[in-house]
């Protein structure tokens, strides 16, 4: 009985105290695990409460933003994109960022596709830009494309986040 009581104790207080990237009141936006093995998650409130950045594993979650999950979390968040159809013959270009700024820094989802200037030439990217604004230096995490779930596109057209056009748009080149 003790240690039914035990392992019980275990694992109520292992739910209680872990970190989970995505909360069961929530939908993934978007996500992909990095050449690391870190998630980005983006996820929203299923109600569209709040919107949410959190990077890491599920036994720890390095970094979450913002801080507070309400409905002010949506204006913290800003979409530009860039959409040129045609295939190949057009080179055509499909890029997607997702932008916010935390403590000094500029973080950048990114989502990439170029069609190429020849048949079979594609190539597709995604990952995370973070610019130090004072140094203007610039880490890139690669994401894997295979672990892709969801996609940044719906941004377009959901009037929650401010379409900045007139921002930079940025892919794993750090520029476009």
């Amino acid at each position: 009985m003790k240690s039914f009581l035990l392992i019980a104790f275990l694992i109520i207080s292992g739910n209680l105290f872990s970190q989970h990237l995505i909360e069961p009141n929530e939908d993934c936006i978007y996500s992909f695990k990095t050449k690391n093995g870190k998630t980005m998650m983006l996820a929203k409130d299923k109600n569209d409460q709040y919107i949410i950045y959190r990077f890491g594993t599920n036994a720890h979650i390095d970094f979450e933003f913002p801080q507070t999950k309400d409905s002010t979390s949506w204006s913290q968040f800003s979409y530009n994109y860039y959409f040129r159809g045609g295939g190949y013959q057009n080179a055509g270009l499909d890029i997607d960022n997702l932008i916010f700024e935390n403590k000094g820094y500029q973080y950048i989802v990114f989502s990439s596709y170029s069609a190429g200037e020849k048949k079979n030439d594609e190539h597709f990217s995604i990952g995370i830009i973070i610019t130090d604004k004072k140094s203007e230096n610039k880490t890139i995490i690669k994401g894997r494309n295979n672990t892709e779930v969801g996609n940044l596109q719906g941004f377009r057209t959901n009037e929650m986040i401010k379409i900045n056009q007139e921002g930079g748009l940025e892919d794993d080149s750090g520029s476009m």
